[in-house]
């Protein structure tokens, strides 16, 4: 399924787990550094000051170096623990590799959000990206958060409406 950003909630709510996803347009990055102070920074009501909306967006669980991309574990314990809050926060989709725990799977289905996985290969995904920018936290180095603009990245989707193929 041809997935754009921003995505509304109808489409969110028509996908179910093992779709096929191909998705365009905006996606953001982080992990273990950026995602933690990104729920910070919506905890405390300063999200603007990034100026990033993430209503309808993707977030990918990755770092992106000079080699390119890969999803990164996403149940690593500053990641997962970020999924409740940036879903509420309106990120749609999370994309990375490994399976979510129960309380992460309910938050997912609570906000309408969905869990999605895509092949560990870095040259397929790699090849998807037609431009990026690092929109936060650039001491972070290459795992700061970046905005990546991109063609038919591919994804599956794997944890739906409370439902995992874990």
């Amino acid at each position: 399924m041809l997935i754009r950003t921003p995505i509304d909630e109808a489409t969110i709510s028509e996908l179910k787990i093992y779709d096929k996803l191909e998705i365009s347009g905006t996606i953001f990055t982080g992990r273990d550094a950026a995602l933690p102070r990104l729920v910070k920074l919506i905890e405390s009501g300063r999200l603007e000051e990034l100026g990033i909306d993430l209503r309808g967006s993707i977030i990918f669980h990755t770092a992106v170096s000079p080699a390119g991309i890969g999803p990164t574990s996403s149940n690593k314990h500053d990641i997962e623990t970020s999924i409740p809050a940036l879903s509420k926060a309106g990120v749609k989709i999370h994309v990375g590799k490994g399976s979510l725990s129960a309380a992460t799977v309910e938050a997912l289905k609570a906000n309408n959000s969905i869990f999605a996985v895509n092949p560990p290969v870095t040259a397929l995904l790699t090849s998807t990206i037609r431009e990026k920018r690092v929109v936060a936290f650039p001491e972070e180095g290459m795992e700061a958060m970046h905005l990546l603009q991109v063609e038919n990245f591919p994804a599956i989707v794997a944890i739906a409406h409370g439902e995992s193929i874990f």
